[in-house]
């Protein structure tokens, strides 16, 4: 395992040396540009480092706030512009609030890097902040402030914190409150922006297929001018020692849920590394906490952890059946801390979870997106001076640094307690659906002139070019197999899928048994047992599952024991006697959990509304379906379900389409498919009519409203292709699409409004989906309808039309920028 270690790390300082560059300019701005040719696309990251901590007494969430204004314009750039070249550059955009930092982000196609950076100058020079924009944005971020409230698991995330660290800056989070909105102003955000968003306070970090020192001198040329800004003293954070405490709570979750929280070393403490690797070992699936649910004395378990400059905070949790005993679960986590504290982690838990971590490092680099998020990670959020300081430092760890930190730290006399009880809300109930006339967005949008150097964006993109040129073979039986050769990291990723349909392949009386099987491929193959397994995987640092959805991260070097583990699984999977019974158990409790559910009951009220009463999509597993199962229908419906001539192998990474295939038939060539392929494809269903249900859910402030309908088209049909241009006409790129002006930029009715085509074989859903307060559900749905009767009346623009097919042509290089989205 040292081995590997050292390995892993030298391919991470072989990278750095070719690939970084790094400068600090004349005003102070620190930029890091990482050269990574996975895909034709970058991805921008401006970090100004200020958070929640700096937010002003008496007006929690104002860093918050500013980070939404940031989007509703600059000086030379106004709102309206900037969602048009967002919407040109491909629609992937956002920004995070943390404790300590805001960052705004960007992945573009790479020949539209110019444009991206210009937009984040602009914006770090001057912000507009007037008390009209600010009134317009406000009732967008009182409806995230009402999701979040709305969200059980929130509340007690906030409860947590003020618990953890409070009379410090760190007990509140980013999001803020109603009441503190109310009395911000559009000046107080200007002096917010103007203190605390200047270049010295920033770090730029930039990911993708560019030259690094060419995309150096374009920072240069567009930021450098930019005066550097006095930085005020941040708020000092003094730590009171750890208190006990106890939170409860009830939640609408399918089942309850206990948490016991300990304090734990902060980035800035030299424990850190210690503290991560301690939280990896109490969270392994070969760990004490986990062994709950084989046990079964929980229905999932596991260790969090989140961390802050002066302190991190970690938790154990397990999950209990509704109306199970949350204390008793309480009790068993605390014993079993205790009990690691007394004698010490296994080591070899310590060895596997820094393996792991090493070769987390090098599968970051699989996704751009993702590898620009772990720079500013480490640089604006850890302080380090790259993200394999981290890893550096964890190989130092030792067994005995563990469990000294776990002795230090993991005091349950000082721990937090938490227990969130299930409690159902009642029954979908019939609604009159009103219709409210209501409307104050206008009936037509005016396009807005661009800057002159973003015009080069609106041009309608060349077709891009196939840089993805995958083999795919069929096997002797009937496995398909797609290989990717990549060489962005020494990593090989597989993703696989067995095409199949619960609803049409479960027996009769036997719904659930697909539910039943899911549980049971936790617990090992016919030659390995559950631990075994685990430990095989541990010792290549792979990841992986196995189901009728699988999937494989692991070094190129280990691919064939990889996958030698994964064939191993899916294809000889344990199915004990023993576990099975556990198993059933646990979904029998969550089947009931889920029935009284307020996300249970909605969906099944959607889905009753869409489709015919004897649809296959309305059958659904009860307590008494999963307790007449036998280990004899879970192995039948296994032998049924999987087989080769039904499943699909994606594998990317760095190997040949002839090294990948001498393996995968190596593994999986002796599978063989059992009687005639099964009917996997649902049938076609009516036109659906109008009906409306509405969902009791006491956890919620805000009304989460899903319009829904199924359409006459599947992915084959002709028009399938101009639906799908319409409704990027109405979604997907802010402010620049019909639903976003109207129901959050003019309104601030919501937060956000999305619309899907789900188009598929056999049948198809429209859906548009939104959140806001109850009073203004009716009015929101006008907005949506009125919007869907101009569409079916009123041509669209040719602006509006150019742009929705430039959006959806550049987001064809943009879905290649990680291994998983080019697996599709």
């Amino acid at each position: 395992m040292s081995s590997l270690l050292a390995l892993s790390a030298c391919f991470l300082r072989t990278a750095a040396a070719a690939d970084i560059v790094r400068a600090t300019l004349k005003n102070g701005l620190r930029v890091v540009i990482v050269r990574n040719t996975l895909a034709p696309v970058v991805t921008t990251q401006v970090n100004y480092l200020v958070g929640a901590k700096e937010s002003p007494p008496g007006f929690p969430g104002m860093a918050h706030a500013q980070e939404h204004m940031m989007f509703r314009g600059s000086p030379g750039l106004s709102a309206a512009q900037l969602s048009n070249l967002i919407a040109a550059l491909g629609g992937e955009f956002n920004a995070d609030t943390q404790q300590t930092v805001t960052q705004y982000f960007f992945t573009v196609p790479a020949d539209a890097l110019d444009v991206a950076l210009h937009i984040e100058a602009v914006r770090m020079r001057d912000v507009l902040d007037t008390e009209k924009l600010w009134k317009q944005e406000r009732g967008a971020i009182e409806q995230e402030v009402a999701q979040d409230l709305s969200d059980p698991q929130y509340i007690f995330y906030t409860r947590l914190l003020e618990a953890m660290f409070a009379g410090t800056p760190y007990a509140h989070d980013a999001l803020g409150t109603r009441p503190s909105f109310q009395r911000t102003t559009g000046a107080m955000l200007k002096k917010f922006h103007k203190t605390w968003y200047g270049p010295n306070n920033a770090i730029l970090i930039i990911v993708g297929d560019v030259d690094p020192n060419r995309t150096l001198a374009k920072v240069r040329r567009l930021f450098e001018a930019i005066p550097r800004r006095p930085v005020p003293p941040r708020p000092a954070v003094q730590l009171p020692p750890p208190k006990p405490a106890t939170i409860t709570l009830d939640t609408d979750l399918p089942y309850g849920l206990d948490v016991v929280a300990y304090r734990l070393p902060g980035y800035g403490s030299p424990d850190f590394a210690a503290g991560q690797v301690l939280a990896d070992v109490l969270d392994s699936r070969r760990g004490n906490l986990y062994a709950l649910v084989p046990e079964g004395k929980a229905l999932f378990a596991g260790f969090n952890a989140s961390a802050l400059p002066k302190a991190a905070f970690g938790y154990a949790m397990a999950a209990f059946p509704h109306g199970g005993d949350g204390s008793a679960l309480v009790t068993m986590m605390k014993d079993i801390i205790a009990d690691y504290v007394k004698n010490g982690v296994p080591e070899g838990l310590v060895e596997a979870a820094k393996h792991h971590e090493v070769a987390d490092a090098e599968f970051q680099k699989n996704s751009v997106a993702g590898m620009a998020a772990a720079w500013s990670q480490a640089l604006a959020v850890e302080g380090r001076n790259s993200p394999e300081d981290d890893i550096e430092a964890i190989k130092k760890v030792t067994p005995a640094d563990v469990n000294r930190v776990a002795r230090e730290y993991l005091v349950n006399d000082t721990a937090v307690e938490a227990v969130l009880t299930a409690r159902p809300s009642g029954q979908p109930v019939e609604s009159k659906g009103s219709r409210g006339k209501e409307s104050f967005a206008p009936q037509e949008t005016k396009r807005v002139a661009l800057p002159s150097w973003a015009k080069k964006a609106m041009a309608p993109p060349a077709l891009p070019a196939l840089s993805v040129k995958p083999t795919v073979t069929v096997l002797p039986n009937g496995l398909r197999l797609i290989v990717q050769p990549e060489t962005i990291s020494p990593t090989i990723s597989v993703f696989g899928q067995v095409k199949n349909n619960p609803y049409l392949q479960a027996p009769k009386g036997q719904e659930g048994v697909a539910d039943v099987l899911a549980g049971l491929f936790s617990y090992g193959t016919a030659t390995l047992n559950r631990l075994a397994f685990q430990e095989a995987l541990d010792e290549i640092a792979a990841n992986e599952s196995a189901g009728t959805s699988f999937s494989l991260q692991v070094l190129a070097e280990r691919f064939e024991r990889g996958a030698q583990l994964l064939a191993d699984h899916l294809l000889h999977p344990a199915l004990p006697e023993d576990a099975f019974k556990i198993v059933r158990k646990e979904t029998i409790s969550t089947v009931a959990g889920q029935l009284q559910s307020p996300a249970y009951l909605s969906n099944r009220a959607l889905r009753t509304a869409l489709y015919p009463k004897d649809d296959p999509a309305l059958r659904e597993a009860t307590p008494d379906t999963v307790a007449s199962l036998t280990l004899e229908h879970v192995q039948d419906y296994y032998n049924k379900v999987f087989r080769p001539d039904l499943t699909t192998i994606v594998v990317i990474g760095q190997v040949t389409p002839e090294q990948a295939r001498g393996i995968i038939e190596k593994y999986f060539g002796g599978w063989k498919s059992q009687g005639p392929k099964p009917e996997t494809d649902l049938p076609p269903v009516p036109l659906s009519k109008r009906s409306a249900t509405a969902v009791p859910d006491a956890s919620r402030v805000q009304s989460e409203v899903t319009l829904a309908e199924t359409v006459g088209l599947t992915r084959s049909h002709p028009d399938y292709y101009a639906l799908q241009v319409g409704n990027h006409v109405l979604t997907g790129a802010f402010y620049a699409t019909r639903l976003y002006r109207d129901l959050r930029e003019r309104s601030g009715l919501v937060y956000s409004v999305e619309a899907w085509l789900r188009a598929g074989k056999t049948r198809s859903l429209y859906q548009v989906s939104y959140a806001c307060d109850p009073p203004n559900v009716s009015k929101a749905r006008a907005l949506v309808e009125r919007n869907l009767h101009q569409m079916q009346t009123t041509p669209v623009t040719a602006a509006e039309l150019r742009q929705a097919k430039t959006l959806l042509l550049r987001q064809i290089p943009l879905s290649r920028s990680s291994t998983d989205n080019l697996a599709g």
